[in-house]
């Protein structure tokens, strides 16, 4: 009922134009989020002891000299606090907050407003759509919960910390795949993860900071642990990253979560991806362990070959009459990919995909192959209930060339 009401207040004109607007934003916040995320960390790997003896006695901790844009930087960290403080005082957070409201922008627009055709899949669980998006909703706050908490009793147990990290996406990652549609699931993990780095940034980074400039103002000695304790959320946004910025990109390649074990490619994706961070991160730091690149250089080729769909033999295959799967096509797959979509929630073919003429069907035969009968993606959600043997006939026809007779 909740998809329901919703799509007559928002008709799917405005439901793409909400999804190209809070797209564009979200996509040029994160790019300024993950940016500074990527400068700061690294420019703290790659301060050095201050070369003059004033600057420490001034509380500077560390300095570095960097070339950008025809010009040179002079960078200096204090240990906790200057002196005075300065003005203005540049401020990042917008980014963050940016990144987190249009991602939650944009699952509501596509996914909760539409959530019987994105949210749900009947084959992974009967739920409805307002049951799904209150779970996706519950998921989300108590991975904040569940992460914060960890935090705070393991305080600088920063090895056990990660380990809960790492445990924590792990079991997202599987209590998405036996809930949401196989897509939703990655973006719901994403949406998790990501509510944890802007939580981290409300909740903690801020926070900090605005007692450090409190205590400046204030004209008393600042207290360090604030400071520390948001550089260490900071860390762990910063090797977060790839792993969130995977789930975004992984709804575009059906090959990754239309598997049946798609949680654990999810999983083994985002430890590449945090696994690149660190070689990076170590590299700030003067020290190059190539073992990691060529460690997931590697971990990607066996996913590449574990993923490799399995060729369809032609031998022994028997003609599959176009007219057969042009009924299955036209039944399962034309309500969306069609001149006038007739399923709720599309005013226009996905990707401009026509599938309602036979010319269509044949032009298209490589997305359907890929979509329809390897990875079992579309259509989304199962919305309307493609079979396995109707996907099989789909792929003997393939399997054979084809034919339009």
């Amino acid at each position: 009922m909740l998809a329901t009401g919703a799509l007559a207040i928002f008709d799917s004109y405005v439901t793409e134009w909400l999804n190209l607007l809070l797209r564009s934003l979200h996509v040029v916040a994160a790019i300024a989020w993950i940016g500074a995320s990527f400068y700061f960390i690294a420019l703290d790997h790659h301060l050095l002891p201050p070369k003059f003896a004033a600057e420490a006695q001034r509380g500077v901790g560390g300095e570095a000299w960097e070339i950008h844009g025809g010009g040179f930087y002079h960078v200096s960290k204090y240990r906790v606090a200057p002196e005075r403080l300065p003005e203005p005082l540049h401020w990042f957070k917008w980014e963050a907050y940016t990144t987190w409201l249009s991602g939650f922008g944009l699952l509501v627009a596509l996914y909760y407003l539409n959530a019987e055709t994105y949210l749900v899949d009947r084959s992974v669980a009967e739920i409805s759509g307002g049951a799904a998006v209150a779970i996706s909703v519950g998921l989300i706050a108590a991975s904040w919960v569940i992460y914060d908490l960890a935090c705070r009793l393991l305080a600088s147990r920063d090895r056990a910390v990660a380990v809960g990290v790492v445990a924590l996406a792990v079991a997202s990652a599987w209590i998405a795949s036996e809930i949401f549609a196989p897509r939703a699931a990655y973006l719901q993990v994403g949406a998790m993860l990501g509510t944890i780095m802007a939580g981290n940034v409300v909740f903690n980074i801020m926070p900090g900071q605005r007692e450090l400039v409190a205590a400046k103002r204030a004209e008393r000695d600042a207290d360090p642990l604030p400071g520390i304790r948001a550089k260490q959320r900071s860390v762990h946004n910063n090797y977060l990253t790839l792993p969130v910025l995977f789930t975004m990109l992984a709804n575009h390649f059906p090959f990754t979560y239309g598997q049946s074990n798609g949680w654990l490619i999810l999983v083994a994706f985002m430890a590449i991806g945090a696994a690149i961070r660190h070689f990076f991160n170590l590299r700030h730091q003067g020290r190059t362990r190539w073992t990691i690149p060529v460690a997931a250089a590697l971990a990607l080729v066996g996913l590449a070959v574990a993923l490799r769909p399995a060729s369809n033999s032609t031998a022994g295959a028997e003609a599959v009459p176009f007219t057969e799967v042009q009924t299955i096509v036209q039944a399962r797959c034309a309500g969306c990919h069609a001149a006038k979509p007739t399923i709720a929630g599309f005013s226009s073919a996905p990707k401009g995909v026509l599938l309602d003429t036979p010319e269509g069907i044949v032009s298209q035969r490589d997305a359907i192959e890929a979509q329809a009968v390897d990875s079992k993606a579309m259509p989304l959600g199962n919305v309307t209930g493609m079979t396995q043997a109707e996907r099989d006939t789909i792929g003997d026809w393939l399997s054979i060339g084809a034919p339009t007779r």
